[in-house]
């Protein structure tokens, strides 16, 4: 699976967790998440790479424990370093 493929599914998972995810150019500086107004939000910074701008969501990710919850495809699984159940 191509990057842009897994940031699109790592996307959409962040928003099954609650978060609202936001693309914004921050000069490769900034993103990640954070909390604020009672939202959870992930910014992604549209200066990184596509590598990167993954790497920003998955770390948010696997800092919530919800992920473990939800039934992952296999590559993200990977991507996440998540094990599937036996």
């Amino acid at each position: 699976m191509h990057s842009v493929e897994l940031l699109e599914q790592a996307c959409a998972v962040a928003e099954q967790l609650g978060y609202q995810t936001r693309q914004e150019w921050l000069g490769g500086t900034g993103g990640g998440a954070c909390e604020f107004a009672g939202r959870k939000w992930i910014f992604i910074d549209l200066a990184l790479s596509v590598f990167e701008q993954l790497e920003q969501v998955t770390d948010a990710l696997r800092q919530d424990p919800g992920i473990y919850l939800l039934d992952l495809s296999l590559p993200m699984q990977q991507v996440l370093g998540i094990r599937s159940a036996a």
